[in-house]
């Protein structure tokens, strides 16, 4: 659409402070937050706030998910032909996956394992995640899977501005080789 490529280009040209802009204006939120990531304490400080029995089923989900696809996981392999030609096949990493979580009543830790653990699997070393939060709640729950999944930075906003961001690259928002997750209509025209 029009807006989301007026978005993405914004985004592109100025960075954080579009982010921030279009965060604030979309969420229609009063807030004088303009810090788009969370802190290391911050993030020990809402994961410690989970429930413990949502910490255990978390736990047991993030195992069997795990579980399920490592077998999944393709092996490289090598072998000569009649002729001696030696060939391969070689699996490799992406380095850098973004994660997008809905914020609101669709917040859920299921989305952040069901997007992390593939990548886990598959070798990725650096997981970045975004979730509408800017100056609203979080469900602590979500935190606590990202921490689970040892996701490397967790940004506050939402929306087609997060996906242009994590496409593109901000001061602050790290630049990824694919981004993953649902989204409404904005979203997923953003990662089109």
């Amino acid at each position: 659409t029009l807006v989301v490529k007026k978005i993405i280009s914004n985004v592109k040209k100025n960075g954080d402070k579009a982010v921030l802009k279009y965060e604030k204006k979309f969420l229609k939120i009063k807030t004088s937050a303009n810090k788009i990531i969370f802190s290391k304490k911050e993030i020990n400080e809402i994961a410690k706030k989970t429930d413990n029995k949502i910490k255990d089923a978390i736990n047991l989900a993030f195992n069997r998910i795990k579980n399920f696809h490592n077998k999944q996981k393709l092996s490289a392999f090598k072998f000569k032909d009649k002729y001696k030609n030696e060939l391969s096949y070689k699996y490799s990493p992406i380095e850098k996956v973004g994660v997008y979580v809905p914020g609101g009543t669709a917040s859920y830790p299921s989305t952040v394992l069901m997007n992390c653990i593939p990548a886990i699997v598959a070798g990725v070393k650096n997981i970045y995640l975004t979730t509408p939060s800017l100056g609203s709640k979080i469900n602590p729950a979500v935190i606590y899977a990202a921490k689970k999944c040892g996701v490397k930075k967790i940004y506050k906003t939402g929306g087609a501005q997060s996906i242009a961001a994590l496409a593109y690259g901000t001061k602050t928002f790290q630049k990824v080789d694919k981004i993953v997750g649902p989204g409404n209509t904005f979203v997923a025209s953003a990662k089109k």
